[in-house]
């Protein structure tokens, strides 16, 4: 099998697809790499130490799109890129459709099966493959709103862990998840109030064990939600369900209640958002502000710290990305349910329902596709 990396053309994206040991794994198993010339450059990664493991670097993403039976990404496919894609082709990255319309009709016409990064599952439920970007961006979130928190970035001017004798911030997390935790974890290592809010009682217990004094658990509920965002100096946004759009927890007259330069950090934003008034913004141009309020919702909070990022990211992919290429993926996915889950679009047909039921098309399962 030919396997083909790109570099990524997201603004202010850094990560690469595959690691020189990715490749070197994938050669000794008698497939052929390509590497567009420059696509490890953001990660540290010389186009050198891909070919010293027998990959073939190549000038341009044409070429890696129109020889390649497997396409390795970080980001979804850009618009630039969606010509390139062709019928029969495996594409195999983060596609968060639920999100962009656009995007996934735009698969649907190239006739390409779509394996999803953030949907495969594996034995205990889990999303193996998204958990490290989670954990990222969890963390993250906290860089970032400490520093949107300071005046000259149009917050409140706060610090965070505060100063002996005035209090530190006040930050709420919106689901105690791996974002959400991770967010908390930080958050409350610097020394700010944190308040992590959740449905499901039995994450909210684990988390009141093992989280320090400063954090609280509460069930999320519309009043909750509007207590904690009120006294909140910083909120973050840390919803998933799995393939499908996150539900908007946050209104634009819930706002109001908000104190002016308080920050938002919207970590759900690839999945829509979870702030009625959240759009993608991108690093070169991070935060809008909307009733005094500051919004941060890059779309790929992770990009920015692309050598971290793609090593934690590519120590989950590579033993997938082994199997498709070995197996192929049909014979995978009848083998492994969980990577089942992933096949989120097969010649035009949506298999995966949290997708379809988005944008209202025909949901069609992956063993029926041609």
């Amino acid at each position: 099998m030919i396997i083909g990396v790109p570099r990524e053309i997201k603004d202010d994206e850094y990560r690469v697809g595959l690691l020189p040991v990715g490749a070197e794994e994938l050669t000794a198993a008698g497939h052929t790499v390509l590497i567009e010339s420059g696509a490890g450059l953001g990660s540290g990664l010389l186009d050198a130490s891909y070919e010293e493991v027998g990959a073939t670097i190549v000038a341009n993403a044409q070429e890696i799109w129109s020889r390649s039976d497997l396409v390795m990404k970080v980001k979804e496919p850009q618009a630039a890129e969606w010509p390139e894609m062709r019928s029969g082709q495996v594409v195999f990255t983060y596609f968060h459709f639920a999100a962009d319309e656009a995007l996934t009709r735009a698969v649907i016409d190239s006739g390409i099966t779509a394996i999803a990064y953030e949907t495969i599952a594996d034995a205990r439920g889990h999303l193996p493959l998204l958990t490290p970007m989670s954990e990222v961006a969890g963390r993250m979130s906290i860089q970032q709103g400490a520093k949107f928190l300071e005046r000259p970035q149009e917050g409140r001017g706060i610090l965070l862990a505060g100063v002996p004798g005035v209090a530190p911030a006040e930050v709420a997390v919106l689901g105690g998840g791996i974002v959400g935790s991770n967010a908390a974890k930080v958050a409350s290592g610097l020394g700010a109030n944190v308040r992590i809010l959740d449905i499901n009682l039995d994450r909210l217990r684990y988390l009141d064990d093992i989280m320090p004094p400063n954090v609280t658990t509460l069930y999320s509920d519309r009043h909750t939600i509007r207590e904690s965002i009120e006294r909140a100096d910083l909120v973050i946004g840390a919803i998933l369900i799995a393939g499908a759009r996150a539900p908007r927890l946050v209104t634009k007259a819930d706002l109001a209640r908000m104190k002016p330069g308080a920050v938002v950090v919207d970590v759900a934003i690839d999945q829509g958002g979870c702030f009625e008034t959240s759009r993608p913004t991108t690093h070169r141009h991070p935060t809008y502000v909307v009733d005094d309020v500051v919004h941060y919702c890059v779309t790929n909070m992770p990009g920015a710290v692309g050598r971290t990022s793609t090593y934690a990211l590519c120590n989950v992919t590579l033993p997938y990305a082994l199997k498709l290429a070995n197996q192929g993926w049909r014979t995978v996915a009848e083998h492994s349910p969980g990577i089942a889950q992933g096949i989120n679009v097969v010649a035009g047909q949506v298999t995966n329902q949290a997708v379809a039921e988005t944008f209202d098309l025909p949901f069609t399962p992956w063993t029926r596709t041609a």
